[in-house]
């Protein structure tokens, strides 16, 4: 005889928060309904399936991958091995993005390692005159990016492989924002969570963690308009740092913020010269 569903989660052998999201999945239903029909048998194929993903679960597979979903900023991602699992701490640089960009006018905006697209789609949807741009050296990760955007409806945004500016078209932008790869090659942290299967192109980088971070400030100010910002993600040591290369880089306004866990997460910075002049 096959379980129940209250069986079923209580066999599994993960944390309940990881049961439910596997279950709903298998099932197609939501929480609510597992709640309601907790004595309802599964068929032989739904638990061939929720027992299987609950091994590799054990296994400590991400459960965003088993899934194939990730929820940012109140949009359901697909995400798979290919790119960084988005999460709440990024929702600190969207916040800050969105306090900067008007809600009337047109605007340019550009997202420099999208990866999943989870900055340039929480942008273009709470900002629909703001045309976006969200490039990646992955172009497996502009894939699923691209893909994003379609399921989302959202057609203020487009995708292009570029090695951080390499390919990013001539002009100027009111916004860059980026949740570049800064950990340090080596970081005990990389062992830990969800980060041993995602990928390590976006994850790490040389110079303390702070090579691409390095990229991206230096670049950016001969491609900002004169009083455009740029955003940046760090480490949860890095903010001094970070606003060292801002400084050298002649922004303006140099501000840091700290997310939900009252980590410092974000340095964003306002240049002060027009783009040409630079």
């Amino acid at each position: 005889m096959t379980p129940t569903v209250a069986q079923a989660l209580a066999q599994c052998g993960l944390v309940p928060i990881d049961a439910h999201a596997l279950l709903t999945h298998v099932l197609a239903k939501n929480r609510a309904w597992l709640a309601a029909h907790r004595k309802d048998q599964l068929t032989l194929p739904q638990a061939e399936t929720f027992f299987a993903l609950a091994k590799r679960r054990r296994a400590g597979e991400p459960v965003a991958y088993l899934i194939g979903t990730r929820e940012f900023w109140g949009l359901d991602l697909a995400v798979s091995e290919a790119v960084l699992i988005p999460r709440p701490e990024t929702e600190t640089l969207v916040e800050f993005a969105l306090s900067i960009l008007p809600q009337d006018c047109a605007t340019r905006v550009l997202d420099l390692g999208t990866g999943s697209g989870a900055i340039a789609l929480a942008l273009a949807h709470e900002r629909p005159q703001a045309q976006v741009l969200g490039t990646d050296y992955s172009a497996a990760a502009l894939e699923v990016a691209q893909g994003n955007a379609q399921r989302l409806g959202l057609t203020n945004v487009s995708f292009l492989v570029s090695d951080w500016y390499a390919a990013v078209p001539a002009g100027s932008w009111d916004l860059i924002a980026s949740n570049p790869p800064y950990v340090a090659p080596g970081d005990p942290h990389l062992l830990e969570g969800d980060l041993p299967f995602e990928p390590k192109l976006a994850q790490t980088a040389n110079g303390a963690g702070l090579a691409a971070l390095r990229i991206v400030v230096t670049g950016a100010g001969s491609r900002l308009l004169a009083g455009g910002w740029l955003i940046v993600e760090h480490g949860f040591d890095q903010s001094v740092a970070v606003q060292a290369l801002f400084h050298d880089a002649g922004f303006e306004k140099i501000t840091s913020r700290r997310d939900l866990a009252g980590i410092p997460r974000i340095v964003a910075g306002r240049s002060g010269a027009p783009a040409n002049s630079r």
